[in-house]
C-alpha cells in the first residue's frame, strides 16, 4: 500500500515538474523566505537561479513555521532561512547549508562619531536596534553582550530585517546585520561600519520537501555553497 500510494504520489507531481521544465515557455519557481533573513542576503543566495532563462520567480515572506507547513504541502518549491529545519518526522524536510556570514555592526552617520567611540562598549549608551527572538541570531547577539559585559540600550526590536534596517538608517539606532551584505548595505542606505561583532555569525539554509521529482532550480540552488 505504501510503495502504491509513493507511486500515486510521484504521478501527482511529474506533469508540473515536467510542463514546467519543458513545455512550458516559463519556469517557475515558489521561494519562501523567512521574516528574518536580510533581503540583500536572499539576493545573494538566489544569484546561482537567478539569471535562469526564463525563470518566473514567486517569492512568499512569512514566518519560519508558518513555511515550512506550507513547504510539507508542497505549496512551496523551496524555503529561505536563518536556521535548518528541526527534527519532526511529521514534516518530511531537508535543510542544505548555504553557508554563513560574520556579523558587524553599523551605525547611520548622526551615530557614528558616538558609536565609534569606545566601541562596542559604546552600546551601552548609544540607541541599539537589534532582532527580535524569533530570529536564530538573536541568541547569539546576547551571549556576545554577556561576554563583553555590555548591557546594550535597546530601544528597538525588529522581526522583519527590512524594517530594522530601514528604521537603521533613517538614524533610529545603531544595528547588527550580516558582513555579506556591507557593498550593499553602505551604498544603497548611507551607514558606516563600526567594527565587528566578533565570533558571531548568520547562518543561511535552504530547506527542500522530500519528493521523488525534485525542481530542477532548487537542485542547483543545493549544488551550492556559500
Amino acid at each position: 500500500m505504501r510503495q502504491a500510494e509513493q507511486i500515486f504520489q510521484l504521478g501527482e507531481q511529474l506533469p508540473a515538474v515536467v510542463r514546467d521544465a519543458v513545455g512550458m515557455p516559463t519556469m517557475r519557481l515558489i521561494v519562501g523566505i523567512a521574516d528574518e533573513l536580510p533581503e540583500l542576503a536572499v539576493r545573494s543566495l538566489m544569484q546561482p537561479v537567478m539569471l535562469e532563462p526564463h525563470l518566473r520567480l514567486l517569492c512568499l515572506v512569512d514566518e519560519f513555521e508558518d513555511l515550512l507547513g506550507d513547504l510539507a504541502l508542497h505549496r512551496l518549491d523551496v524555503v529561505l532561512a536563518d536556521r535548518a529545519a528541526p527534527p519532526n518526522p511529521n514534516l518530511k524536510v531537508y535543510s542544505h547549508s548555504l553557508g554563513s556570514s560574520p556579523l558587524a555592526w553599523y551605525a547611520p552617520a548622526s551615530l557614528f562619531a558616538a558609536a565609534r567611540q569606545d566601541f562596542p562598549q559604546s552600546l551601552a549608551k548609544v540607541p541599539v536596534l537589534l532582532p527580535t527572538a524569533h530570529a536564530a541570531v538573536r541568541a547569539r547577539l546576547d551571549q556576545w553582550f554577556e561576554r563583553e559585559s555590555i548591557k546594550p540600550h535597546v530601544i528597538g526590536e525588529f522581526e522583519d530585517s527590512a524594517l530594522l534596517k530601514t528604521f537603521g538608517a533613517a538614524g533610529m539606532g545603531v544595528f547588527p546585520m550580516a558582513s555579506l551584505v556591507h557593498e550593499d548595505l553602505t551604498t544603497r542606505y548611507g551607514v558606516k561600519r563600526l567594527g565587528d561583532c566578533e565570533g558571531v555569525e548568520e547562518h543561511f539554509f535552504a530547506i527542500g520537501a522530500s519528493r521523488k521529482v525534485l525542481h530542477p532550480l532548487v537542485q542547483k540552488l543545493f549544488s551550492t555553497r556559500g
